[in-house]
């Protein structure tokens, strides 16, 4: 008997764990059944059945055993009361029914929040004794969760669908009504910085035409205490070290259609710095040797983020001088009277904290030595928070995770902590469709696939085809941002790219080759990159029915012998000023030398000299880029030449609402060997609106002015160039800010000039002919007319850009003031493109 028992003890725990039901009865029965103890058991009050599972909560005959399983049947919420006595051998247990058994919890009415993102919202839980106050409060936390979505008008209902043995479905209702969001954000008391920056700084945005599509004006607390702190960053920014928010107000207005947020700040006094110093309590370091690290400097205005900066680049220096422990902290004594800070930095030593491990959780793609490696310590180093806030900066930057917390907890002894890493991974990839249209390219479409993580080892992988009215191409890019585990980012770029002829040129040319890169960093913002390249170049001047650019030439007598010349669409005819071979159009016989040498190689080494510390390389509005670069080429191939270009654009905000750009750029080029360094026009500069708004691409610079018929498809391209601009950007007041219009107001100026190859081609025509300067000429002559002036160029125009939801869009309107006699104007120039 006890052999039968003990074996159906062990069937009925089998079944019960196996069923991994998990609820207090089925646990009960696992309890009794391990246990081994029966016991006489009477149940009285039961209905529904379940006397059994009543009596395995109770385990023995002793007063003990009944008040345990007195206690344990009472916190399951089953029974409104719950009482057992022993009689004799026997345990009388009573109980009072009247609590309900979720069956399920269902939502009903709702799509703009899913059934299962509703339900962890929810306390009530199947297979739990329904409570009325719970299910209530479930209301409460279901009207909280849809307006974090904007929608406050929500109204939620729940019902009872009664099942057999007492159990229930419990079912909420949702009305979600329409959107409610931020009707307005006001701001109290900024008296030095106006309502519309301040609005700019922020991601709430209020309702307006667009909103039918955005989501920026969902009121949401968390999203509004970042803004204020944003806030007070931009104010500390820029001296107001006083500045605080009073007061932030939330007021839901059902009647008027949404929130209206009331912000009320005390701006406080422009301080500036009077002093600055560095005091070190470490024995060999002396604060002196240190002050050079110190981003601000008397006279200047106080920057709370030039200090964080200054502690941060002297924290890097004491520990390079063997002090990893030491604690950098800031003091500013303020002079309330005279608006000063005299600023102090102290070193003294720290407490001696070493990383036990650096734990890494949450990332289900990203592997975990891409986010070590943004880290400068690791375990076994001194822990230094400087350094870790320096990483968390930059796990951020790499824009792979939606969010990025670094937190540390007590490690294993006194002096060890444990830091933790909590990412959230977010997409990375994507395939795009991009269509767009410039002046020079016409209309242009481009499919890519780009990965900025790919398969989670951070690196970047971009495939693209493109397909327009004038060209046409496709490239494939691969970087790796930490080569040799380093934090160098190597790069190859392979391209081939077509351009057909167009509006501005009669002749067609293709590309292709590959770039290697080397990405050196030498300080955040300072970077060395080498590259090397190699890639095949082609002119090709068309001879057909529809693009006859190339018909003047052999089987065609010259000037000697017979003068008799094909014209396209014409019988053979003698040449006439008013027709003949150039009339239909015809290339620059330097143009066709260019051909007639068909594809040359390129082979070249080079290196860039990148400063960059704009603010945002997006919409940047402080801060300065600079690019200078040099080439070399001649390692191989034909071409051999030295080029040197400089890019530099220099941003800072006038007023909030008001930034300049000042840009300066130029280059040259010097031919090596060949006849005297000449220089085949397929390597010259050949630019217009990049230099000079106003001006046709090609339309500044060396031009063959021998035909006056072609003089405005015949750009022949510069050795030298040099320019500047300078430029007013601002919104467009009125409007919406998340609309992304800005206005701008430009003057450029600037020159192409330096033309370098031979003027005789005679040897390639197998005749000598060069007409008088002003004549028409009849066929193609064998001399080259160049109008090469050095005179600058400058235009006046403006802008129109629109940061627009498929892409980036320029509208330029400018109007030339200064231009040569045979430069070729356009007033209007546009490029945008579209991702979808």
């Amino acid at each position: 008997m006890n052999l039968f028992r003990g074996r159906l003890i062990g069937f009925l725990l089998a079944v019960v764990l196996m069923s991994g039901i998990g609820s207090p009865f089925s646990m009960a029965i696992a309890q009794t059944a391990a246990s081994g103890v029966s016991a006489n058991i009477e149940v009285e009050g039961a209905t529904r059945g379940d006397a059994d599972t009543i009596r395995n909560y109770f385990s023995g005959t002793s007063q003990a055993d009944v008040n345990r399983g007195i206690a344990d049947l009472s916190a399951t919420g089953m029974y409104k009361k719950v009482s057992a006595k022993i009689v004799g051998d026997k345990v009388l247990v009573s109980v009072v029914e009247g609590g309900l058994i979720i069956n399920r919890v269902a939502f009903d009415g709702g799509n703009k929040l899913k059934s299962d993102q509703l339900a962890v919202e929810v306390q009530s839980k199947a297979r739990s004794a329904f409570d009325e106050e719970t299910a209530k409060g479930d209301i409460d936390r279901i009207k909280e969760a849809y307006k974090k979505i904007g929608r406050s008008a929500v109204k939620v209902t729940y019902r009872l669908v009664n099942l057999p043995n007492g159990r229930v479905d419990l079912v909420f209702t949702v009305d979600e009504g329409d959107k409610t969001g931020i009707k307005s954000i006001n701001f109290v008391g900024n008296e030095n910085v106006s309502s519309y920056r301040l609005h700019s700084l922020m991601q709430l945005t209020e309702m307006n035409f667009l909103s039918w599509f955005k989501t920026s004006d969902v009121y949401n607390p968390d999203t509004l205490a970042t803004d204020e702190e944003t806030i007070r960053k931009y104010y500390m920014r820029y001296g107001f070290a006083d500045f605080r928010i009073v007061n932030t107000d939330v007021a839901y207005q059902p009647d008027g259609g949404g929130y209206v947020i009331t912000i009320t700040v005390d701006e406080g006094p422009v301080y500036h710095v009077s002093s600055e110093s560095v005091t070190s309590r470490l024995a060999k370091v002396d604060g002196a040797s240190l002050e050079k690290f110190v981003l601000l400097h008397a006279g200047d205005v106080y920057n709370a983020t030039l200090v964080d900066k200054s502690i941060e680049a002297i924290t890097r220096e004491i520990a390079r001088l063997g002090y990893p422990f030491a604690d950098v902290r800031p003091h500013g004594e303020r002079n309330s009277v005279t608006h000063e800070i005299a600023l102090a930095f102290t070193v003294d030593d720290a407490p001696k904290v070493y990383i036990e491990r650096v734990d890494i959780v949450g990332n289900t793609r990203t592997r975990d030595y891409v986010i070590r490696r943004e880290f400068d310590i690791g375990e076994g180093d001194p822990y230094n928070h400087a350094m870790i806030e320096l990483a968390e900066h930059r796990l951020n930057n790499l824009d792979f995770f939606k969010s990025v917390h670094i937190s540390t907890r007590p490690g294993s002894s006194p002096d060890r902590v444990v830091v933790t890493v909590n990412v959230e991974d977010k997409p990375t990839g994507s395939v795009s469709l991009s269509g767009g249209y410039s002046t020079t390219e016409g209309a242009l479409a481009e499919v890519a696939f780009t990965e900025t993580n790919f398969l989670g080892r951070g690196q970047y992988v971009k495939l693209s085809v493109s397909e327009g009215q004038y060209s046409k191409g496709w490239a494939a890019t691969f970087t790796e941002p930490y080569f040799l585990d380093q934090r160098l980012a190597a790069g190859i770029d392979i391209f081939h790219k077509e351009q057909d002829v167009n509006p501005f040129a009669e002749y067609e040319t293709w590309t292709t080759g590959v770039n290697l890169r080397l990405g050196v960093p030498i300080t955040n913002e300072f970077t060395f990159q080498p590259n090397y390249s190699i890639y095949q170049s082609k002119i090709i001047v068309p001879d057909t029915q529809s693009q006859p650019y190339g018909d003047c030439g052999a089987p065609f007598n010259g000037p000697g012998g017979s003068t008799i010349w094909n014209t396209p669409g014409l019988a053979p005819q003698t040449a006439t000023p008013s027709v003949n071979c150039l009339t239909n159009g015809e290339a620059s016989i330097a143009i066709k030398e260019s051909a007639a040498q068909g594809a040359i190689t390129t082979s070249l080494v080079g290196y860039s000299l990148i400063w960059d510390n704009l603010d945002n390389r997006k919409s940047p509005t402080t801060g300065l880029y600079a690019n200078a670069h040099q080439d070399v080429a001649g390692l191989g191939g034909q071409s051999q030449f030295v080029r040197e270009t400089f890019d530099g654009r220099f941003y800072y905000p006038v007023t909030d609402d008001l930034v300049t750009m000042l840009r300066v750029q130029g280059g040259q080029i010097t031919g090596l060997g060949g006849e005297s360094g000449n220089l085949p026009i397929i390597d010259n500069f050949n630019l217009g609106p990049t230099l000079v708004r106003g001006f046709a691409p090609g339309g500044l610079g060396p031009r063959d002015i021998t035909d006056p018929n072609n003089i405005s498809t015949n750009a022949l391209g510069g050795t030298t160039y040099f320019g500047g601009t300078a430029e007013l950007q601002f919104p467009l007041f009125g409007l919406p800010k998340e609309l992304g219009l800005k206005g701008a107001l430009f003057a450029d100026a600037g020159t192409l000039y330096g033309f370098s190859d031979k003027t005789d081609f005679s040897g390639l025509l197998g005749y000598s002919y060069c007409p008088a300067a002003g004549s028409i000429p009849i066929t193609q002559p064998s001399c080259l007319r160049v109008d090469d002036e050095r005179m600058i160029r400058s235009s006046l125009g403006v802008s129109v850009l629109w940061a627009s939801p498929i892409g980036p869009l320029r509208f330029d309107l400018a109007y030339p003031v200064l231009k040569g006699k045979y430069d070729q104007t356009q007033y209007f120039n546009f490029s945008g493109g579209a991702t979808f």
